[in-house]
């Protein structure tokens, strides 16, 4: 029986996008898989598994929009721009407001430009910009422009700002939480961060790693 499809799973926290691909070549017996849309070890959430052929069609998905929950954390900035990396900097957050909050929220919606963080696993002359960042080196990086859909407060309980986001492909979601920060006038980091979708497909119909089998391969397209 040929194996290929789509499976949509919950990425747990802890595990990068290549250890769920290794567990779901051993789960299936194939080696014949991928995925679309890395997520950081720290994050969870949607993340699509690529079976067979259906590996080919990475980039049928990179257009897609993404959602996603987060938490900024306010007072500290560190090296990777969330709550695993090395505080650097810390500033007094006090003074902000939700209101202010909701306020640089609304500035940030519509096309903006990013500088794609130095963690990030874009290449810079066939290098990878997080190992360059591991070995202490920090390169020019050209702004890139993308769109923020829906970015609106849920929770406002400091140092702590949940918010929902919705934008384009190649968003950095610690990038603007840096950037969100400084605009009120502080510094922050992402501590929590869960992907709730990739276009058409969201964290309602994701399994977790435990109930994955070949009966959960989906089509594509859909």
């Amino acid at each position: 029986m040929i194996k290929e499809g789509i499976i949509v799973v919950n990425k747990p926290g802890g595990m990068t996008s290549h250890d769920v691909v290794e567990f779901v070549r051993k789960r299936l017996k194939t080696r014949r898989v991928g995925h679309a849309g890395t997520l950081d070890p720290m994050a969870t959430g949607v993340l699509l598994i690529l079976v067979g052929r259906c590996t080919k069609l990475f980039n049928h998905f990179l257009d897609f929009d993404k959602e996603y929950l987060a938490t900024l954390t306010l007072g500290e900035r560190t090296t990777s721009g969330d709550r695993e990396g090395r505080i650097i900097e810390k500033k007094e957050y006090t003074s902000v407001t939700d209101r202010k909050v909701k306020g640089v929220f609304d500035s940030y919606l519509g096309e903006i430009t990013q500088v794609p963080p130095m963690v990030s696993a874009i290449k810079h002359r066939g290098k990878r910009l997080y190992a360059l960042a591991r070995r202490g080196i920090e390169v020019n990086r050209r702004p890139r422009p993308v769109v923020i859909k829906e970015l609106r407060l849920l929770e406002f309980n400091l140092p702590d700002i949940k918010f929902y986001l919705k934008c384009s492909k190649g968003t950095y979601v610690r990038q603007l939480a840096e950037d969100i920060a400084r605009d009120l006038n502080c510094v922050g980091y992402i501590s929590e961060i869960q992907r709730q979708s990739i276009g058409p497909f969201n964290i309602s119909g994701a399994l977790s790693l435990s109930q994955i089998d070949e009966s959960f391969l989906r089509p594509y397209p859909v």
